[in-house]
């Protein structure tokens, strides 16, 4: 009776102990491995850090169309380095051509009928001094009775009509002239049309981003998306966030240092700017599970010195501030300062 009471708990007991060799057993032996990189680690005592993103000195630049149109031509494309004034692309000017000539033939027309108006002129003021040298010639006779009191009072009224008639033809003249002056605008409004469709550079840089072909439509002013994305890239400049609870704790004389995502032993030191005035919602997110997403940051500007290391504008990078003591440590004065 007592084997039988005591051969189902020794079952059980067989049973759970074979499962859990079984479970062992069949989990991965996995080794150990280290990192193949050593996580991002700053090399200062006390430190504040941030997440930078690398950005053109002249920050980037949208560029878009001064008209509506259809793009003719495409001089540029991602890489490629611009002065001040090279085209970047051209819209299609063959309607704004055409009209181009029909003002300058309108400009042309109206001068003309401006210098006939002129010429009237001339001609009224000629009549009107002859009208009035034989009014005062019929003056002096009328004392001698050599002409009659009609006929000076003929002469007198030839001269109002004489003057009347240059009134007329300088209304006419002016009028001919203003007309002439708006044809010579509106040409050279179609004339700066011309040279807006040809989009050129306005700063020294290089082309980031192409995002225009040539038979697209290009729509005046801000796209969706950008059709050119321009900047100086020489040099480079990172933009730190810094979280406002630490905002204190930068300082603009405290070095700094960038580190490559990925590869910590990649990084370069950094030369102070300026910090931006304006404390913003952070933009830039971790993904961590305890990040607020109504964070708001203290920007700082850093130049990035001359490296060995390639550093690309729109990449992120691991960025650590030293923290100066406190008697050391003091926000400026201003926050717009640069270095």
């Amino acid at each position: 009776m007592k084997t039988k009471g005591l051969l189902l708990p020794i079952l059980s007991a067989g049973l759970l102990i074979y499962a859990t060799i079984s479970v062992v057993r069949s989990q991965p032996n996995t080794p150990r491995v280290d990192p193949p990189l050593p996580p991002p680690r700053s090399t200062f005592e006390r430190t504040v850090a941030g997440i930078g993103l690398v950005e053109p000195s002249s920050e980037i630049i949208s560029v878009s169309s001064h008209l509506p149109g259809v793009v003719e031509k495409v001089y540029v494309k991602a890489g490629d380095r611009v002065k001040v004034g090279a085209p970047l692309f051209k819209l299609d000017t063959r309607a704004l051509e055409a009209q181009l000539a029909e003002k300058e033939a309108s400009v042309t027309a109206l001068q003309a009928s401006a210098a006939s108006a002129e010429a009237r002129v001339k001609t009224a003021s000629a009549a009107l001094k002859e009208a009035k040298l034989l009014l005062a010639t019929a003056e002096k006779l009328t004392t001698s009775r050599t002409i009659s009191a009609d006929e000076v009072t003929q002469k007198r009224a030839a001269v109002e009509t004489c003057e009347a008639a240059l009134e007329s033809s300088r209304a006419e003249a002016e009028a001919a002239h203003s007309q002439a002056r708006a044809s010579e605008a509106a040409k050279n409004m179609v004339s700066v049309d011309l040279e807006r469709s040809t989009v050129t550079a306005l700063v020294d840089g290089e082309v980031l981003q192409a995002r225009i072909r040539p038979g697209e439509h290009a729509t005046a002013g801000a796209a969706a998306q950008p059709y050119l994305m321009l900047g100086q890239t020489q040099p480079l400049h990172v933009r730190v966030d810094v979280d406002e609870q630490d905002a204190w704790r930068v300082s603009p004389e405290a070095r700094a240092i960038a580190q490559i995502r990925g590869d910590s032993t990649r990084s370069t030191t950094l030369k102070f700017v300026r910090i931006e005035p304006l404390v913003v919602p952070k933009q830039s997110l971790t993904g961590a599970a305890a990040e607020r997403v109504d964070t708001r940051v203290l920007q700082l500007i850093y130049r990035l010195e001359p490296s060995a290391h390639r550093f690309l504008p729109g990449q992120q990078v691991d960025v650590f501030m030293e923290e100066l003591p406190t008697g050391k440590s003091s926000m400026p004065q201003t926050l717009a300062t640069g270095g």
